[in-house]
């Protein structure tokens, strides 16, 4: 029988360990043969060290695995069973960029929120439909799991425009919800049923207990009582217990950034000015894990991994791959196209669901129509979606100009303008669709302020 060949685009990240972990934890059900990292030149060295422990992983495990390391994509992707994308354009030091600029003029920088998360789109799509149209002729039948953010708005991209369906787009955010939830109850994850619906980091969800009673009311006040779950990149303030009780549902940790924008505002501007943004903290935590990777005894994922923000993603993509190639029917909550789950968006749009996943993908629990609040909320936050990935698309300026402006995280305005302005400029060599942009912004004599240019190394 024929093992599974993996290709990870992002090998070198600091995720890798974590993706090995749940792949040799899950080998019975399915046995994979070779594990192809894919990185770029400027991340070899860390797709080097990543890769050897990688390996030494594999060598500990009873299992003959093989880990390639390579900066040649096709070279992966030939004959790909499953393509697990977790690349980041640019690296850390563009999300630095991302999140200082907005900052510097007193707005949200974040990698997936405001103008921060809009930015990382228009670096992101350009190469997940690059790597679409190089799956369609080198591994036509493989399934793409997406990880890379911002996660909801790249597998749209892979739909919308890269005409791809075998694609499942994943975050830990839901993962780490259903782990914490149920410890606040005293009960197992399996005594609970969840139902999940919205976009990726921008979610509600409800909860029932095993008779199908909802118990959604009875967790939210515990919630307010026991640990909330948070991934370590969220500041953690308490949203108003009435605005939930109101609502039935319980938002996901992002919705921090809109139900109490002016206090996570506040403590980012405060941690620009002092600590550092999230990215350069976590380029330091990064630094850290990277020497502990070099060690040549280290064999499995070390507990530091846990700080890096991303937990637990790996029992999301491994769970999924296992389930597609088993057609095991596992509830996971995806991103995927909508197909009627949620009625307050368009049927061919992608939003993030409880679904049951087998061979055929995802098959959408539906969720119904949210309350009026959500409901708006949702429909401008999918169609901020649906502009910031046709700018990236067509490269043009007056459609990421819409984007910014409806965004509920920026403030729309000269200032706003100006933000977009620096950010292009900025990340001018990752922006080719933005060339003529770049040029007139330039010739205006715009360029990034002095005084967090030294920041932007």
């Amino acid at each position: 029988m024929k093992g599974i060949k993996i290709a990870t685009i992002g090998g070198g990240s600091s995720y890798t360990p974590e993706l090995m972990e749940g792949f040799i934890k899950r080998y019975d059900e399915l046995p994979i043969s070779e594990i192809w990292l894919v990185d770029v030149e400027a991340g070899k060295e860390k797709l080097e060290i990543v890769g050897a422990m990688a390996q030494r992983m594999w060598d500990a495990s009873p299992y003959d695995v093989k880990i390639h390391l390579t900066l040649d994509r096709e070279e992966a992707l030939k004959d790909a069973d499953f393509v697990t994308t977790q690349f980041r354009v640019g690296q850390l030091n563009a999300r630095i960029k991302d999140e200082r600029i907005p900052a510097y003029y007193g707005m949200l920088g974040q990698e997936t929120n405001g103008a921060g998360g809009m930015f990382k789109a228009f670096r992101t799509v350009p190469i997940i439909l690059e790597i679409v149209e190089d799956m369609k002729r080198l591994c036509p039948d493989a399934w793409l799991v997406n990880f890379a953010n911002p996660s909801g708005m790249v597998t749209e991209a892979v739909v919308r425009y890269g005409k791809w369906d075998r694609v499942i787009g994943l975050c830990n955010v839901p993962v780490m919800a259903m782990m914490v939830e149920p410890e606040a109850l005293g009960v197992e994850k399996d005594d609970l049923i969840y139902k999940f619906a919205g976009l990726n980091h921008f979610h509600w969800h409800k909860v029932a207990d095993k008779n199908g009673n909802d118990i959604t009311l009875k967790l939210i006040e515990k919630l307010f009582t026991e640990d909330a779950g948070l991934p370590k990149n969220i500041f953690d303030v308490p949203f108003f217990i009435e605005q939930l009780e109101q609502m039935k549902m319980i938002p996901c940790g992002y919705h921090r950034y809109y139900y109490r924008e002016e206090e996570m505002l506040d403590h980012a501007l405060e941690e620009y000015k002092t600590v550092g943004t999230r990215a350069q903290q976590v380029k330091q935590t990064e630094a850290e894990l990277f020497e502990l990777y070099k060690d040549p005894e280290l064999n499995y994922k070390p507990e530091q991994l846990q700080k890096r923000g991303g937990a637990y993603y790996s029992d999301a993509a491994c769970e999924t791959i296992a389930s597609i190639y088993g057609n095991k029917e596992t509830q996971i909550v995806v991103s995927t196209k909508n197909d009627g789950a949620v009625p307050d968006l368009p049927a061919d749009c992608v939003v993030e669901v409880t679904a049951y996943v087998g061979a055929q993908g995802a098959r959408n629990v539906a969720f119904g129509s949210l309350p009026p609040a959500e409901r708006g909320w949702l429909q401008v936050m999918k169609n901020m979606e649906l502009l910031t990935i046709e700018a990236a698309v067509t490269g043009d300026y007056g459609t990421a100009l819409q984007a910014f402006t409806i965004n509920p995280l920026v403030r729309s305005g000269a200032t706003a303008k100006r933000i977009m302005d620096e950010l292009f400029i900025a990340h001018k060599d990752y922006l080719p669709q933005f060339s003529e942009t770049v040029a007139k912004l330039e010739a205006e004599g715009i360029t990034v302020q002095d005084e967090i240019a030294k920041d932007l190394v």
